[in-house]
């Protein structure tokens, strides 16, 4: 008995002690700098439009094929030879880098360094990832214009900087808002959000999820602001080429004393429709695209060659044609119009109050004179528009995303009456979601 005694007592020690050194190693095995940023809308909300085979225009990425001679390109890139297969230049491929100083240095009125001045990334994901660590440090404040694509804010809190909010409300003459031009930012409420610690401000024209464009005086107040206080800009454009009825794009980095200070962020997935290849690109001054190259080399260092070279004869292609009917350029946007309308239509039918995008894959609507009866009670508490969302897609099969996703703890109850949905989708998809839509609001 003794022996068994022994036993179960040096058990429970080695128990005991197993337990702690867990709880000890707990607290070693994570930063803090990740708590609270763990919940993220797409993994939810994807989730539960795979659950109930919904029809999905949720999710911002096209369900067509990219323009045949960019798929061409990549496919001669596949067959270009061993080099097409092996590492490239860790900053970006040469091809690439050339064709997109070439292009944009027109645009932008600099002459832009292919090999200084821009950095190719994994996707915009990355390149505004590399922006955020590569210039904010601890305490440094971050402005965030609202709504924002949800990876800003987790970014700034991971590099140790403090995010500072101020939304663009809505001002309708006569009432009713129409358009995202109808989206404006208060100067006087922004200017307020500048201080002695604050670093950069993140812009993102067109907008996700609204669709605003920023018209130039609207930009030419940030830029003032920016000037003023000494602050970065970083600005978020990956649909800069899908702007509608007239609106047209304007980079900020374009206007006078901003281009020293402004951290461009594009995207070959989203200019070409191929957003699974993940080449995105920040282009910049020198003095700060080699702070983004170190975070870059050091985390992910290199991408995939053959996509570079495939996006390169794209955007060498786009060159040529550029402002001619044949371009993708101007033919992207001209099918997507027409997506648009449809869908705006659409909504309208059942009741929702589409806001017309001026650019962009999206389209918001308010919900707020639709009543619906939630049977779900495991919702309850939830913001309103994440209730409507679940219920359009386990009652009706229709996956959108809430818009209180896009805003702060602090705005997010005053914009809980909008969805977003996205457009970009083949006709067949939208056919099957105009057929939902009229279904319920026939009462079926």
């Amino acid at each position: 008995m003794g022996i068994i005694r022994n036993l179960v007592t040096n058990l429970t020690v080695i128990r005991r002690t197993s337990n702690q050194h867990i709880k000890i190693m707990s607290r070693r095995l994570h930063a803090s700098r990740t708590d609270g940023v763990e919940k993220n809308v797409w993994v939810e909300f994807t989730q539960l439009a795979a659950d109930y085979k919904a029809v999905n225009l949720g999710q911002g990425f096209p369900d067509f094929s990219p323009p045949k001679f960019v798929q061409e390109a990549f496919c001669n890139a596949l067959n270009g030879g061993p080099l097409m297969h092996q590492y490239t230049r860790a900053f970006g491929h040469p091809p690439l880098v050339k064709s997109l100083a070439k292009f944009f240095s027109s645009i932008v009125g600099h002459e832009i360094d292919p090999f200084e001045d821009i950095l190719v990334t994994v996707g915009a994901y990355q390149a505004l990832f590399s922006a955020f660590q590569a210039v904010i440090e601890e305490g440094d404040e971050v402005i965030i214009v609202e709504p924002f694509f949800d990876c800003y804010q987790p970014m700034v809190k991971m590099a140790g900087g403090k995010a500072v909010y101020v939304p663009l409300r809505p001002k309708a003459e006569g009432g009713a808002v129409l358009s995202s031009g109808d989206w404006v930012l208060s100067p006087e409420e922004l200017a307020s959000k500048f201080t002695p610690r604050t670093k950069a401000i993140v812009i993102n024209t067109p907008n996700n999820p609204l669709g605003k464009v920023y018209k130039t005086e609207e930009l030419q107040m940030i830029a003032d602001l920016c000037i003023k206080h000494d602050v970065l800009c970083i600005s978020d454009e990956v649909y800069e080429w899908l702007t509608y009825d007239g609106a047209k794009h304007v980079k900020i980095a374009s206007l006078p004393g901003m281009w020293e200070r402004t951290i461009t962020v594009g995207s070959a997935g989203k200019t070409f429709s191929a957003t699974g290849w993940k080449v995105g690109w920040a282009i910049s001054s020198a003095q700060i695209i080699k702070h983004m190259k170190i975070i870059h080399q050091n985390s992910i260092y290199h991408c995939a060659t053959a996509a570079q070279e495939a996006v390169a004869r794209g955007f060498e292609r786009e060159y040529e044609l550029f402002g001619s009917p044949e371009s993708y350029f101007q033919q992207l946007p001209a099918m997507l119009q027409h997506k648009r309308k449809r869908l705006a239509s659409c909504l309208e039918s059942v009741g929702l109050r589409p806001v017309m995008p001026e650019g962009g894959y999206f389209m918001i609507a308010d919900i707020s004179s639709v009543k619906v009866d939630y049977k779900d009670q495991s919702s309850e508490g939830e913001p309103n528009d994440f209730r409507f969302v679940k219920w359009l897609t386990k009652e009706k099969g229709l996956a959108t995303i809430p818009v209180s996703a896009f805003y702060s703890p602090e705005h997010s109850k005053e914009f809980d009456k909008y969805i977003r949905f996205c457009f970009v989708k083949e006709d067949s998809t939208l056919d099957a979601a105009e057929d939902i839509l009229k279904k319920w609001s026939q009462g079926q």
